[in-house]
């Protein structure tokens, strides 16, 4: 039987509501893992509030201890000793984890660092990692941004995958957008050179910014002689989510971007 709380019926029975810093699922991830340790800034996100089901609750208890951790910005991560010495990709936003455990199954020799603040899908990763046996999986609760400015050594990263991005569409959103050129920048310092980022979105005006952005940053060159998408590459599975946008005309692109090579010291540019 789940233990989540019905906040009605708390009211109505006097029982003081949870406070928000307080974790929902003792010994999982945080409510605020940074807290007031981070500063105040425009997010790339914004929490979903949904139900968790019983085993996400299961896993969460169970396994968060072991797979999972709270981005809190106090320290840096040892991805040598977290995966085994695996080269590790961070991938940031992962909704229900299904795309993630199949990519984590097709390469064992991966390691995958999956970001997202989403309590029930990080219960439902947790829980399929357990059920695949998938141990080149771990999981963190929090901001990216944190991560990679506080919690990474630099070039300690093989890959960043970013997989259908709230898109802001609304035009005095789109200083929200995670794809900008300060984004870029930070993901450049802990990417090895030769290193993949790789976006995929459905939304064709941001679509059309990442492709632009990432064209113009001199840290990074398209994968593409010509400059423009790439056709799904075959290690991206089709997710539910995709196919419900290809089911109604959306169409996706995937861009592959290497991290370029640090300059020699005293090498002419």
């Amino acid at each position: 039987m789940s233990v989540l709380r019905n906040h009605a019926a708390d009211r109505e029975s006097g029982v003081p509501p949870r406070p928000r810093s307080e974790p929902r699922f003792p010994g999982g991830p945080a409510a605020d893992p940074a807290g007031s340790h981070h500063e105040r800034r425009i997010r790339s996100f914004q929490p979903r509030r949904s139900r968790v089901t019983a085993g996400q609750e299961d896993a969460l208890k169970r396994l968060w201890g072991t797979w999972g951790f709270d981005i809190d910005g106090r320290g840096l991560v040892d991805l040598d000793a977290m995966f085994g010495g695996l080269p590790v990709v961070l991938e940031i936003g992962f909704g229900m984890g299904e795309a993630t455990a199949r990519m984590a199954a097709d390469d064992p020799a991966t390691g995958i660092l999956a970001v997202d603040v989403h309590t029930p899908g990080q219960g439902n990763l947790l829980g399929l990692a357990e059920r695949n046996g998938l141990s080149n999986i771990r999981v963190a609760n929090g901001d990216a941004i944190i991560l990679l400015r506080e919690m990474l050594a630099p070039h300690s990263l093989d890959g960043l995958r970013v997989f259908f991005p709230d898109p802001w569409p609304k035009k005095r959103h789109h200083k929200r957008r995670l794809i900008q050129p300060e984004f870029l920048t930070l993901a450049a310092r802990h990417l090895k050179p030769g290193a993949v980022v790789h976006c995929a979105t459905d939304w064709e005006p941001y679509a059309e910014q990442m492709l632009e952005v990432l064209s113009a940053h001199p840290c990074f060159e398209n994968t593409r002689e010509d400059g423009g998408f790439a056709p799904r590459p075959g290690f991206r599975p089709l997710t539910r989510f995709e196919g419900q946008g290809l089911d109604k005309g959306h169409q996706v692109r995937d861009l592959l971007f290497r991290r370029r090579a640090e300059p020699s010291p005293g090498a002419v540019s």
